[in-house]
């Protein structure tokens, strides 16, 4: 459950990770969704150089596991504490850091969310659930605490020039570097870290990004960006991999929602 300083830090930084909020179990199961989702084939899956999977969208909406990680009563729990309100989820995907993966630039996710997608306000939150331990070493996000503060970024732009913008960075609004020299300047920059099975719950308007992975160390993390159920998307340019269509509220499941899939497998 989140505590009230929890919630505290998440108005203050912009952020808060709850350690090790899901099991072993719950790790593992997840772990399963994850190598099937690795090998999926479709329009969702953007593969770095070596032609491995790097980025899969809409997960939810691909594996019943991943759907159901949403409905995970602790997270449901977490995320009403925060906003006060019911939600759904904008977008969903898996993020692979592997060897030698791309940089992740410096951005707000509701600069794309609101530019592309027409979300109208920034309530909303990026979940992200660690299935690796994350550590100074392989690549943790990196966050501007406090950024949320100054709102959206006006100092954005697509980048054509970026490795990945085919595949990954099309809709990303990069902060410029002027502006970015600026915000490290009156914010700092932390590294979000902690061990397998921890969820970060982060503010849509918090400016981060994320260096290559050079370790041999895989670094895998899964985000789920929910909005409240009245800040709807407006826009539809994007497929629903990557913007919402259905804007269910999301209700809280049993307790052992992932550990019954584990049950399930034996």
């Amino acid at each position: 459950m989140v505590t009230s300083e929890q919630i505290k830090e998440y108005a203050d930084k912009g952020w808060a990770v709850l350690p090790s909020l899901l099991d072993k179990t719950e790790v593992s199961v997840l772990n399963d969704a994850l190598d099937a989702l690795s090998h999926h084939e479709g329009p969702e899956v953007a593969k770095d150089g070596s032609g491995a999977a790097h980025v899969v969208y809409g997960m939810h909406l691909l594996d019943d596991r991943m759907a159901m990680l949403a409905r995970h009563p602790a997270l449901v729990a977490a995320v009403e504490k925060i906003l006060g309100k019911q939600f759904f989820v904008h977008q969903s995907r898996v993020n692979i850091k592997q060897t030698d993966g791309s940089v992740v630039k410096w951005h707000q996710d509701f600069g794309t969310y609101h530019r592309v997608d027409g979300l109208p306000k920034p309530d909303g939150i990026m979940i992200g659930v660690f299935l690796d331990d994350i550590d100074p070493c392989n690549a943790p996000v990196l966050g501007m605490p406090g950024s949320h503060k100054n709102g959206i970024v006006s100092e954005a732009a697509l980048d054509s020039t970026s490795e990945d913008f085919e595949t990954v960075s099309k809709y990303r609004y990069d902060i410029t570097p002027e502006t970015l020299s600026n915000l490290a300047h009156e914010h700092g920059i932390e590294a979000i870290m902690g061990p397998a099975g921890s969820v970060l719950f982060m503010d849509m308007t918090v400016v981060h990004g994320s260096s290559i992975n050079i370790t041999p160390l895989r670094r895998v993390i899964l985000y789920l960006n929910v909005s409240t159920v009245d800040n709807r998307g407006e826009t539809f340019e994007r497929p629903e991999y990557y913007a919402a269509r259905d804007f269910s509220p999301i209700e809280a499941a049993g307790e052992n929602c992932l550990r019954d899939f584990a049950a399930a497998a034996n």
